[in-house]
């Protein structure tokens, strides 16, 4: 039985099935979407709504086993993000965006951010 009052405090990451390390900062937005208010000089007219893509993002540690160069070139994916909550976040066709990834060599670590037009989470 899952620990109803464990809220945050763990969690997974895996990329077309292939689990990396995380060591933290892990986020995600779900895909939705975008209203910004239409004003005019008389008063509220109405919105304009664009739809947004979700995101996943975390720290990770650059392991033996890490391919920096395979997570750069990452389009097309399913990402998963399994958290302490029993939340299991999915982003489907997802792409790495930004620059290509950097490690710190001090402690390992990475920053990596994949957006998808299908984030859910389960």
């Amino acid at each position: 039985m899952a620990d109803s009052q464990r809220l945050a405090g763990t969690a997974y990451v895996a990329v077309n099935g292939q689990s990396y390390s995380i060591v933290g900062q892990g986020t995600y937005q779900v895909s939705g979407s975008s209203r910004e208010p239409l004003n005019g000089q008389d008063g509220f007219h109405g919105y304009s709504e664009t739809q947004r893509p979700g995101k996943i993002s975390w720290q990770g540690r650059d392991g033996s086993a890490t391919k920096i160069a395979a997570l750069n070139d990452t389009s097309n994916a399913t990402v998963t993000l399994a958290l302490a909550n029993g939340k299991t976040i999915i982003a489907r066709n997802a792409t790495r965006m930004g620059e290509p990834l950097a490690v710190n060599s001090e402690d390992a670590t990475f920053e990596v951010e994949f957006i998808s037009p299908d984030v859910t989470e389960n």
